[in-house]
């Protein structure tokens, strides 16, 4: 299973299942900030980032709230998304 969590004008696409709200803050918040000289694991528990993944294969989509604003492209593919009948939760803080 893969999905797309977006959080302001970054998004990662992930294998793994829908994640709760708290999940999906929290990877949003591991993935986005820089840490100079640390390790970055594409892991997160049950998740994992995927560099190459079809669009049609995506099955899932979370929007993580953000000071930023989501980028024309993917709220293109987001679009697309709705368009196959696939709900976009927005995660509350």
């Amino acid at each position: 299973m893969a999905g797309i969590l977006v959080h302001g004008d970054n998004h990662f696409i992930l294998s793994g299942p829908l994640p709760d709200d708290a999940s999906a803050i929290k990877m949003a918040r591991h993935w986005s900030i820089v840490q100079i000289g640390g390790e970055r694991t594409l892991r997160f528990g049950e998740w994992e980032i995927r560099t190459k993944e079809f669009r049609e294969n995506l099955e899932w989509a979370v929007i993580v709230p953000a000071e930023s604003k989501i980028s024309e492209g993917v709220l293109k593919l987001l679009a697309e998304i709705s368009g196959r009948g696939i709900q976009i939760r927005e995660c509350q803080n």
